[in-house]
């Protein structure tokens, strides 16, 4: 899912962004820490999509406090390999208990 950024600032690399958030399973229950990354044309689109693949994975609400670009690959795990899988199109979403 390659897609063109939607305004007028030129990337050499893919947009891929990182979301910090806190999902919660059960209602009323303690949020879990979540970081998603994945690839999108603008935040707007970046926000969209980690809500449905959050919803998809079970979650009832998100609070999404911060977003972000990432410059680079990350080197250390497991945001290194949740990287690569944006760039290959996939909602990489990293769980922190």
């Amino acid at each position: 899912m390659a897609h063109d950024p939607d305004n007028d600032n030129n990337f050499d690399s893919p947009m891929v962004f990182i979301i910090i958030a806190k999902g919660y399973e059960e209602e009323g229950g303690e949020g879990v820490d979540l970081h998603i990354l994945l690839r999108a044309p603008d935040d707007d689109s970046a926000v969209r999509e980690a809500l449905n693949a959050l919803s998809e994975e079970g979650f009832l609400e998100a609070d999404l406090d911060q977003i972000g670009m990432i410059n680079g690959a990350p080197d250390e795990e497991p945001h290194a390999s949740a990287y690569q899988g944006a760039l290959e199109g996939e909602i990489a979403i990293i769980r922190f208990n």
